[in-house]
């Protein structure tokens, strides 16, 4: 929301300089995003007087001019075709900066002839578009005066940031209202004076009352739709409004200085009445932007015989739009239903001033002094004799009355605010404050029990109690609130981490240790990035853009195009991971993920070319994780391939048996790699958090750990197996031979070739016996062997010979 400190001050009475104006828009809950000088990039360009204009000795189209500054005469040229003696305009002297280009001015000489600055158009010094010749500036225009001072260009546009719930200040006169109430001057009554009406008023009637349930139309016959008086095009312009005609500046100028939209149609452009209705399916409107709209029976439109002629509430029609020979012309001053204007917008991918204001919900109590003061401009600025006002539809009744104990300042708001105090903050507000003795009748101050409150009709977000300890607070000054810790309990404070806090916290920990850097990466991706994952199950109806739209089935694009950018410049290894939540049809699911693009290795005078990453780099960064995240990770399961996205042959799960997954990893398919425009292999890692077995929370407490007397014994077997025999199945089941003697079993070689028979594959383990309280004789340590042999057999394998 812009406007200038002038256009501020016609509704605020006050002498306070513009920084204190800055902190209390901020203090009050109106941030101020910029705030922007006109008259600074004006600086060095002067009121000025050409006394002679001869023809360039050296160019046809250039003239030489002689240019009073008020303090000397300089010699310029210029080329522009209204260039004479007599003239008086705007000259740029050395060291001025044109807006329009950046450039600098300095004396030049140009064509043999010295320049001494430059004369200046509207286009060149940013003031509007014509650049068919300089600027003509009124005979009697003081030379050597400061242009912008002359032009009253010295006027800051503030540009302020309004939360959705602040529909009131939308306006320039609600902004001077919240201004008013924190101190900085006195809010100036508004000026509604009706114009003289005769005669009957445009006919209008309304068959969708949940879209539009009051709407006032007013004729003005006789009008001339000439262009709006300067001091009304400086201000539009300003803040980047750009003047179009008296009819339609009107308009706009309304809309930002109260916050109330309005449109105009030309009347010879209508047949029949104005007829609010739901539109029919297929039927179009073009509107004002120039684009032509299909609606359909959920959006409210104003149309007349000859079919719809506005959006309700967004956007006019051009087809009705007033132009230089319109002579009557129909105000619309309405109130549209916030939830059907906010709906309209989206469905239409249509933004506009008008939306902005109906969609947060205007003031339907200024429908009546709205119409007037937009008749009063046009009448004012554009000639011509008004008709009655139609009136059609119910004016909604907004502002709730609810009972408010000052004490709540201090106990909900955390500030002590007297009650006089309170009650002038909220009449200042435009609040209704009524005192309440015990038995709930009205009193005075002095014997007061609580307030009756009001709110007013344009403050449709004050609900409550609470509501209003916010306006009280952020008016008397959040900076005000005291800094107060909270009550602590005696003795150490509880831990208030959750378990799934706690592991993700060790998982992190974990991950860093190990070198991987961790990643955040939009919850959102879009649909194209969602495709090879097999889409999304949830997408958004109103995404903030197309390329944020689908929630996350995996964690692996958001890294994938993480590794991409990364990737593509200048990083040679790439170590990602992630904690987040993947987002499928049944719920969200915690998850950890880890990517491995790039090198492995540097290469090096000893190992080589670079070595880039494999499946197994990928299995070891899951075990890891799994075994800190608590895992049985020796009795997990290589099983199968991981899906549809990882590589065939090369991705394999981690199970805890044949139906629990806790892990997906190995290498990604290319056709994955392809849609993420990367090269190379990449080796990636999915952990699903939710389904790590929980750690038990009770039962007896683990024994003191003692170290054995005796030292543990170790015993090598190699054993030929089928070469699709899995060397982890191997180890695990010759591990569980003998579950009390044997505590360890690790495999070390892996042969084929020479003495090992085609289909077999030859795999030595090395198993760790522990004795007891004596050693091991040698009839136990056969036993044990034979029971790891027997229990390999059940694999088909069978000892080497």
């Amino acid at each position: 929301m812009k406007f200038t400190l002038n256009w501020l001050k016609e509704h605020l009475e006050t002498e306070v300089p513009l920084t204190e104006i800055l902190e209390a828009l901020t203090r009050v809950g109106l941030e101020v995003e910029g705030v922007e000088d006109p008259g600074e990039k004006l600086a060095g360009f002067r009121v000025a007087k050409v006394l002679t204009a001869e023809r360039h000795p050296q160019a046809d189209k250039l003239q030489v001019l002689t240019v009073d500054t008020g303090t000397q005469v300089l010699t310029v040229v210029c080329g522009a075709p209204n260039a004479r003696a007599g003239l008086v305009g705007v000259l740029g002297t050395p060291g001025a900066v044109v807006p329009a280009n950046g450039m600098q001015l300095k004396v030049a000489a140009v064509r043999g002839v010295e320049s001494n600055g430059m004369m200046c158009s509207t286009r060149e010094l940013e003031l509007g578009d014509d650049h068919d010749g300089i600027i003509e500036l009124p005979a009697d225009a003081p030379i050597g005066t400061a242009f912008a001072d002359y032009a009253d260009l010295n006027d800051a546009v503030i540009d302020v940031a309004i939360t959705p719930n602040r529909q009131d200040c939308m306006g320039v006169r609600g902004i001077a209202r919240d201004l008013a109430a924190a101190g900085l001057g006195t809010l100036k009554p508004l000026k509604v004076d009706p114009v003289p009406a005769s005669g009957a008023g445009p006919e209008v009637r309304i068959e969708a009352p949940e879209g539009c349930p009051a709407y006032f139309g007013q004729t003005v016959s006789g009008v001339t739709n000439g262009a709006s008086p300067e001091w009304m095009q400086r201000r539009l312009k300003a803040i980047g409004q750009r003047p179009i005609s008296a009819l339609v500046d009107i308009t706009n100028y309304v809309m930002i200085d109260l916050g109330r939209p309005l449109h105009v149609y030309d009347k010879a452009k209508l047949s029949g009445a104005l007829v609010v209705r739901k539109a029919k399916p297929g039927e179009q409107v073009l509107a004002l932007n120039e684009k032509t709209y299909t609606l359909d029976e959920t959006v409210t439109v104003i149309a007349d015989a000859n079919g719809v002629h506005d959006i309700g509430g967004i956007m006019g029609g051009e087809d009705t739009g007033v132009s230089d020979t319109t002579t009557d012309v129909v105000i619309e001053c309405a109130y549209f239903d916030p939830d059907h204007i906010a709906k309209t917008g989206q469905k239409l991918s249509l933004t506009s001033d008008a939306r902005s204001r109906f969609e947060r919900g205007v003031d339907p109590a200024f429908l009546e002094d709205g119409i007037t003061i937009a008749a009063r401009y046009v009448v004012d600025l554009c000639g011509g004799s008004a008709s009655d006002v139609t009136r059609a539809g119910q004016v909604p009744q907004v502002g709730i009355t609810t009972a408010y104990d000052p004490a709540l300042a201090e106990t909900l708001g955390g500030l002590a605010v007297p009650a006089e105090r309170q009650k002038d903050i909220l009449e200042r507000l435009g609040f209704v404050v009524e005192p309440l003795d015990a038995n709930g009748d009205p009193t005075d101050l002095a014997g007061f029990e609580a307030f009756r409150v009001t709110a007013p009709s344009w403050r449709r977000d004050v609900d409550g109690p609470a509501d209003l300890v916010e306006e009280v607070i952020r008016i008397e000054g959040i900076d005000n609130v005291p800094s107060t810790p909270l009550d602590r309990l005696p003795g150490v404070a509880r831990p208030t981490a959750t378990p799934e806090q706690k592991l993700e916290r060790k998982l992190r920990r974990t991950a860093a240790a190990r070198g991987l850097s961790e990643a955040v990466t939009w919850s959102f991706i879009s649909e194209k990035e969602a495709a090879p994952f097999g889409g999304g199950a949830w997408s958004l109806a109103n995404p903030i853009s197309e390329d944020m739209k689908v929630m996350r089935p995996s964690l692996l694009p958001g890294l994938l195009a993480a590794a991409e950018r990364n990737l593509k410049r200048g990083a040679t290894s790439v170590r990602l991971f992630e904690i987040g939540r993947r987002y499928l049809a049944d719920k969200e699911r915690p998850t950890l993920a880890v990517l491995l693009a790039g090198g492995k290795t540097a290469r090096g005078w000893q190992g080589g070319k670079a070595q880039p990453f494999g499946a197994f780099d990928a299995k070891a960064e899951a075990l890891a994780l799994l075994e800190a995240a608590g895992a049985p990770v020796t009795n997990l399961q290589v099983m199968g391939e991981a899906g549809e996205v990882w590589h065939p042959g090369q991705s394999a799960t981690l199970r805890l048996g044949p139906k629990t997954v806790l892990a997906a990893f190995g290498m990604l398919h290319p056709s994955v790699l392809k849609a993420f425009d990367l090269d190379g292999d990449v080796a990636a890692v999915e952990i699903y958090l939710d389904a790590l077995p929980p750690k038990r929370t009770s039962g007896f407490m683990r024994q003191a750990y003692t170290p054995p007397a005796l030292q543990a014994v170790t015993r090598d077997f190699a054993f030929l197996v089928p070469v699709d025999v899995a060397a982890g199945e191997l180890v695990r089941t010759v591990k569980g031979a003998d579950k009390a003697l044997i505590t360890d079993a690790r495999l070390f070689d892996v042969f084929t070739g020479a003495g090992v028979p085609e289909g077999q594959k030859s795999l030595a383990v090395e198993v760790t016996l522990q004795p007891g309280e004596k050693s091991f004789t040698d009839a136990e340590l056969k036993a044990v062997a034979d029971k790891v042999v027997a229990a390999a057999a059940k694999l088909g394998a069978s000892l080497r010979g």
